[in-house]
């Protein structure tokens, strides 16, 4: 059996899985994040540790299993964050996750000294704040101190497995998303860590997804629960790990779309895919050799568990929330929905936008307010497939959490134009895709595993609604451009 870990953004969704990768149980355990008005969105490294242990420990209880019937450990972990670690390996301030914003200068100032386009051909990825590189740049504007006790960098999928193992690496999928990875050679960029200011030394070595990283220290078995000894497979980003719970694993694998806290979608190539403009970025696959070009809208279902917060619903409830949405329309009545609520990556990449309904009537009530979520979230993601897919691209498979609601699926396909897929792998995508590639590192799979477990359960085609939604798009990118300055403006004031 194997154990997954998939640290998010809510908490670490821990499962088992049999030797045929079969999920045979799950345990969530949650930890914090502060959120603030600049933008600030940070967790504490150690609560990312502590339900690791948690998650396991409860796995184990729930389902008898013995230490000994382990044989290995993989993890999925959210991408672009920065944890800085002193010479212990401890962190020196709480990791700034994928959604901080505030290094929106430093990424400016590092697109004038090395120059935005030469930045995507190397990297795959717009110099942008969300990125670990700018984030470690904010670090050293406002915080020097603190900075100069930083001997390490990573993300946190790294940190949990230093902690696992004593060794501290990366793997391609991550180093692909900090802005300081060069695709072509393999390696740290030489001229964006000059340009930055930054010193090589802090970024640790990268290796493949599937590698054996090392066997579990004495220390962290005593935590977990665990046998002392047992393959710590390294592992990968949440985003390629999706991309294999989706059985996104060929260049001939249908392009999906993951609906979870963010959203995005993705398929999967040979060779990085360089948008003229800039809209998409690529990332390393944690299947070694591959590429899977990417477009990502900051809130996905995040969107929809903001709504249902703020309109008063508690998460129990949030079905019968969709469910009334179900019944009424919004953009066919002027009602839309920009789901920009920590800034916004693709298309616009600008960290200045935020959340807005616009189109607000007397009559217009929670089912209105809930629809244009769904709507906006759903459009969001029209504009970010746009520089991925061709005519004649067919279905899109979807999964993540979003993906168990019939009625946001159907209003998907009517919004793509293209038919709709969900896969029988929702909530624990991230889960399968580390199980699968920890079985792929134990020698004990191939990749073609994620096709047969995670399966084309339904599919909904687009249906007469279609034809206006491809109006409806053109007006709510319209409304971004309209509100553009006035985002700009608004963060100034």
């Amino acid at each position: 059996m194997l154990i997954a870990h998939d640290l998010g953004t809510s908490g670490d969704k821990a499962s088992l899985h049999d030797a045929d990768g079969r999920i045979l149980a799950a345990a969530t355990a949650s930890y914090p994040t502060r959120y603030a008005a600049d933008t600030t969105s940070e967790q504490d490294p150690h609560d990312w540790w502590t339900a690791v242990v948690t998650a396991t420990r409860r796995l184990l209880a729930d389902t008898g299993t013995r230490p000994e019937q382990v044989d290995g450990i993989c993890i999925s972990g959210q991408m672009m964050g920065l944890v800085l670690l002193d010479g212990s390996g401890e962190p020196v301030r709480p990791a700034m996750i994928w959604s901080d914003q505030r290094a929106s200068a430093e990424a400016s100032a590092l697109a004038g000294a090395f120059g935005a386009e030469a930045a995507y051909r190397i990297t795959g990825n717009r110099i942008a704040a969300p990125y670990t590189l700018p984030k470690l740049m904010w670090v050293r504007a406002n915080e020097p101190e603190t900075y100069a006790r930083g001997r390490a960098v990573c993300v946190a999928k790294d940190y949990v497995n230093l902690k696992l193992t004593g060794r501290l690496v990366t793997d391609r999928s991550d180093a692909s998303h900090t802005g300081a990875y060069d695709l072509a050679t393999g390696g740290w960029s030489p001229g964006l860590l000059a340009a930055a200011g930054v010193d090589a030394a802090l970024w640790p070595e990268v290796v493949e997804s599937t590698d054996v990283l090392g066997p579990l220290t004495s220390a962290a078995a005593d935590e977990l629960g665990l046998r002392a000894g047992t393959p710590v497979v390294v592992g990968g980003g949440d985003g390629p790990m999706a991309a294999v719970a989706a059985g996104c694993v060929t260049p001939d694998s249908p392009g999906y779309v993951c609906l979870g806290t963010s959203a995005w979608y993705a398929c999967t190539t040979t060779e990085p895919v360089l948008d003229p403009e800039a809209r998409s970025f690529t990332l390393g696959h944690v299947v070694p050799g591959l590429f899977t070009p990417t477009a990502t809208t900051q809130t996905g279902a995040g969107s929809l568990q903001w709504a249902a917060e703020a309109l008063g619903e508690t998460p129990a409830e949030i079905g019968e929330l969709i469910a009334s949405a179900a019944e009424v329309v919004a953009a066919d009545e002027g009602l839309f929905f920009l789901p920009y609520l920590i800034g916004e990556r693709s298309p616009w990449w600008d960290a200045h936008a935020s959340g807005v309904f616009a189109g607000l009537r007397m009559h217009h009530r929670r089912p209105h307010l809930t629809r244009a979520v769904l709507e906006g979230v759903g459009y969001s993601l029209a504009l970010c497939m746009a520089p991925l897919r061709r005519p004649g691209d067919g279905a899109i498979d979807v999964i993540g959490g979003g993906a168990a609601s019939d009625t946001w699926l159907a209003l998907l396909a009517d919004i793509w134009g293209v038919p709709g897929r969900r896969r029988s792998v929702t909530t624990q995508a991230n889960s399968l895709g580390a199980a699968v590639t920890g079985m792929v590192g134990l020698g004990l799979a191939g990749f073609d595993l994620a096709s047969r477990l995670s399966t084309v359960t339904a599919e909904f085609v687009p249906g007469e609604a279609s034809v206006r939604h491809q109006r409806h798009l053109a007006r709510f990118s319209d409304a971004y451009r309209s509100l553009r300055g006035w985002f700009a403006d608004e963060r100034r004031g």
